[in-house]
């Protein structure tokens, strides 16, 4: 029984690398059409959007979508969700509405063929360069006062504990909020750990339904840079008692037989 399992899980991993890969270079020279003009750039993130669609209906994939209805398509705002997975944006791009911006980190510009891409059309940032925070940030607050709604990690990175329990939050998206009133909007996703865990560099998949939950806006008018601390404690504890309920729903259902929470969730 273990051999078939093992069996299953290489097969199905490598139907998710086929399912990555090739509409990836199906869309590529649309990808580099789109991207040769800063006035194309938002057909680049439809297409952009159209490649995650792809990518989880062949990874078989059921998606769950709570709170859509708490986003008005028609504003900006600043997204801030737990990072727990590469699948996290694909799973963001596949559910928010409009033309996002997305903060991620420098070296998705150093991956072959897609860098350059992501490059132009989103924020990259060495958060050990305060040059190169700095910079992300104006294109941040520039981004924000052309109505177009951001996406920030709050922690920064993939904890080891990732979906189980979160790192401290940077301040960056905070600040941000708060110093262009726009409002902030907790977004929690449970599963994606699971789904494609981020372990030491090693490529695992295992098939997991996802889930999303887009929580509340909170509202920055009239808040000032003082009120920082109490909007990232407020927005930290709304995504890790989510993240918190679900690893103990996920827990009982999966192994009602312990109670010792795991970030691989099995």
């Amino acid at each position: 029984m273990r051999f078939v399992v093992a069996l299953f899980r290489k097969i199905y991993a490598a139907w998710c690398v086929v399912s990555f890969l090739v509409p990836f270079f199906l869309f590529y020279p649309l990808f580099l059409l789109f991207t040769s003009r800063p006035a194309w750039y938002k057909y680049a993130h439809t297409l952009n959007r159209l490649w995650s669609a792809v990518q989880l209906r062949l990874y078989g994939l059921s998606v769950t979508i709570h709170g859509r209805q708490h986003i008005n398509p028609n504003k900006t705002y600043v997204f801030t969700p737990n990072h727990s997975s590469y699948i996290d944006i694909p799973l963001l791009l596949q559910t928010i509405p409009g033309f996002l911006n997305f903060v991620g980190k420098e070296g998705l510009a150093k991956v072959p063929l897609w860098g350059p891409i992501y490059k132009k059309l989103y924020i990259t940032v060495d958060r050990r360069n305060p040059v190169s925070s700095a910079r992300s940030y104006i294109r941040s607050k520039k981004t924000v006062a052309e109505g177009r709604s951001i996406v920030i990690f709050p922690e920064g990175t993939i904890a080891e504990t990732a979906g189980v329990e979160m790192l401290p939050f940077k301040d960056g998206p905070f600040k941000l909020a708060i110093e262009t009133q726009t409002p902030l909007v907790p977004v929690t996703m449970p599963f994606n750990h699971i789904f494609l865990p981020d372990v030491d560099g090693k490529f695992i998949v295992r098939w997991h339904p996802l889930k999303l939950i887009i929580h509340e806006p909170i509202s920055t008018v009239g808040l000032t840079l003082a009120d920082l601390p109490a909007l990232k404690n407020k927005t930290f504890t709304i995504i890790q008692n989510e993240l918190t309920k679900h690893v103990h729903e996920h827990r009982y259902t999966n192994h009602p037989e312990t109670s010792t929470l795991s970030p691989s969730g099995i």
